[in-house]
């Protein structure tokens, strides 16, 4: 039967009490006491048969002894006396050392009544009946009396040794029976341990072993029995745990990976939505196509059957109807410009989140929705919104009541982002087209008023004395006038020539060597100039069309700047595409004075507007020349500047 839980310590172990290693040392320890006792048994038993063989030798050396003496009192010769006292010395002290006992030889007596009685009887015998006689047969010289004491002796002595040889054979056995008790123990011992080892260990391993097998053929029915309350008990209770988590998991495992599965669908479709609206606002699209390709593609994706695009119009507090699908003319007529708060689309405009009416038959009675006389039964609006500014709202309407799922609402929400961010970036190209229009005529009206305005005020000032000569009559004047009338006139058609071809260059990817080579060879044949170019490409890659135009653009004008003031006879250009991008143009002409080109600001129309030009590229143009030594125009383009071709 399954044991109740007990109560554990902090780490989760049972009780000490309970411990399998309590169970292990106690056991331990009980085998150590007990193998201990048996060899003190034993040890014990080994010291009492070595000092008993010892007393046994020593009870045998009084026979000897007391013949000894016997020997020596029948001796007559001279010295008879001392040998004899020396003889019963050595007898004393064998009795008094018997007597005695020395346990660290080991020799003494057994401590057996029977044996201490005999032994004292020997002992005193010697000193009482022997001793004396020996002494007085020294001193008569007749050793009779001491011959008749000496059988009694010698039979009292064997009595002795043979008692002590019988104590030692008990002893002997006991010794036996002791050692075959402690193999008998020591085996019992060994076999125990064995079955316990099996029983507390063993067996509970080979359970969890079979356990975990089961468990990893997917039988999560398994249980494993909780039979002791130890460490293995700990674990088997563990291991149910575990068998009822993993079986409570995988039961519902399956319709958990459907609804994953399901879920995970839905997220494909969400994100597939989200990249082909994104692949659509990106094409370029008129807005109004723009927002019918979104309105028909969200329509389509959610199932409605109606759906319109309003634009705000913060000034007026309106929206204006941009498209609509599946809406009658009366209903698009009527609203295609409302007040904010007269519809739901306009009062989404003004707060966060997603406005759904479910059902607009529930809609409050004092509003008369024109989409629910439409037919219409649910309508979902949400803003178009963009860096925080909102643009409008979008709507979609339904037939039949229809209740958007959270994921829904959040991928319509986002939906209306892109489109926000779509209708801002069309807003914001418009824009810079616009910028970027009025710059170049700003450059084209600065380039105007360098070359034509100049020359035509100049044919304005000839004419005029012109016609002051022509009435005075003053043909000299007329005859000197008109040669500056048709020099000027040149100058202007070349100047003209010159704008046409710098307004109509363009440029592809990779073109500009081959342009800057026609723009020299132009300049050569209008001017005869010595002229070179030498263009270098290293490991940078192409600049852009644009940049590439704005390059060409500096140089043409580099060049006209040539053409019209330094009187130079010899012109080099050099380019370099590496990392940076370089344009230096050096001729050998007059050169001017930085300082009073600096004192005219503006009036250098020409220097003004390559500086413009390479701060519109992000490059920057340094120009150094003095008065005599002609002039060196730099433009580097770093390689952090540069734009991807």
């Amino acid at each position: 039967m399954p044991l109740s839980s007990t109560p554990a310590d902090a780490d989760g172990l049972p009780s000490s009490r309970h411990r399998l290693s309590t169970r292990i040392i106690a056991s331990s320890l009980v085998a150590l006491i007990v193998v201990l006792s048996m060899v003190s048994w034993t040890l014990w038993l080994s010291w009492q048969l070595e000092g008993a063989g010892a007393a046994i030798n020593e009870t045998g050396s009084l026979r000897m002894r007391a013949n000894r003496v016997a020997v020596e009192l029948m001796r007559p010769q001279a010295g008879r006396q001392v040998r004899t006292d020396e003889q019963l010395r050595l007898m004393d002290d064998t009795i008094a050392r018997l007597a005695r006992g020395n346990p660290a030889r080991p020799l003494f007596i057994p401590n057996d009544p029977a044996i201490r009685e005999q032994w004292l009887g020997v002992a005193d015998y010697w000193r009482s009946i022997m001793r004396p006689a020996a002494v007085r047969a020294i001193e008569r010289e007749d050793a009779a009396e001491y011959l008749e004491t000496l059988p009694d002796f010698v039979a009292r002595a064997d009595a002795l040794v043979r008692m002590i040889e019988q104590d030692n054979a008990g002893k002997t056995t006991s010794l036996r029976l002791s050692q075959g008790v402690l193999a008998a123990i020591a085996s019992a011992g060994t076999l125990a341990m064995i079955y316990l080892l099996y029983l507390w260990i063993i067996s509970p391993v080979l359970r969890l072993r079979d356990g975990l097998q089961r468990m990893a053929a997917r039988e999560f029915s398994t249980r494993l029995p909780v039979e002791s309350r130890d460490e293995f008990g700990v674990l088997a209770r563990g291991f149910n745990r575990m068998a009822d988590e993993l079986q409570g998991l995988y039961t519902g495992l399956e319709q958990r990976v459907g609804e994953k599965t399901a879920q995970l669908a839905a997220q494909n479709r969400d994100i597939g939505a989200l990249y082909d609206m994104a692949a659509f606002l990106n094409q370029p699209n008129e807005i109004e196509a723009m927002c019918q390709g979104f309105l028909r593609r969200v329509m389509l994706q959610f199932d409605a059957e109606g759906g319109s695009i309003r634009a705000l119009d913060p000034d007026n507090d309106t929206l204006n109807l941009v498209v609509s699908v599946g809406l009658s003319e009366d209903l698009v007529e009527s609203e295609h410009c409302m007040r904010v708060d007269d519809c739901y689309c306009g009062v989404a405009t003004r707060q966060a989140g997603v406005i759904v009416i479910q059902d607009l038959r529930q809609a409050p009675a004092p509003q008369d929705l024109n989409c629910q006389r439409d037919g219409f039964a649910s309508v979902a609006v949400f803003r178009i919104v963009t860096r925080d500014e909102v643009l409008g709202s979008y709507s979609l309407h339904f037939r039949s009541p229809r209740q958007l799922a959270p994921s829904e609402s959040q991928l319509l929400e986002t939906l209306g982002q892109h489109l926000g961010v779509a209708l801002d970036n069309r807003r914001l190209s418009a824009q810079a087209r616009q910028l970027a229009v009025v710059q170049e005529r700003g450059l084209v009206a600065q380039g105007l008023h360098d070359s034509l305005a100049q020359g035509l005020n100049f044919l304005n000032l000839q004419l005029q004395l012109l016609d002051a000569a022509v009435k005075r009559g003053d043909q000299a004047e007329i005859d000197e006038i008109l040669p500056l009338l048709r020099t000027g006139v040149d100058e202007s058609y070349q100047d003209v020539r010159e704008l046409l071809t710098n307004f109509r260059s363009k440029l592809g990817q990779g073109d500009l060597r081959d342009a800057m080579q026609d723009t020299v060879e132009r300049f050569r044949r209008q001017t005869g100039l010595s002229i070179t170019l030498a263009f270098e490409q290293g490991e940078g890659a192409p600049l852009p069309p644009e940049q590439q135009l704005q390059v060409l653009f500096i140089l043409q004008e580099a060049l006209s700047n040539v053409r019209k003031h330094s009187e130079a006879d010899r012109v080099e250009i050099r380019v370099h595409n590496a990392r940076d991008f370089s344009l230096d143009i050096i001729d050998n002409g007059q050169g001017y004075d930085p300082a009073e080109v600096a004192r005219r600001g503006e009036a250098h129309v020409g220097l003004h507007i390559m500086r413009e030009r390479a701060a519109r590229m992000h490059a920057t143009i340094k120009m150094q020349s003095r008065p005599g030594h002609g002039t060196h125009i730099a433009l580097l383009l770093p390689g952090a500047e540069r734009q991807a071709a």
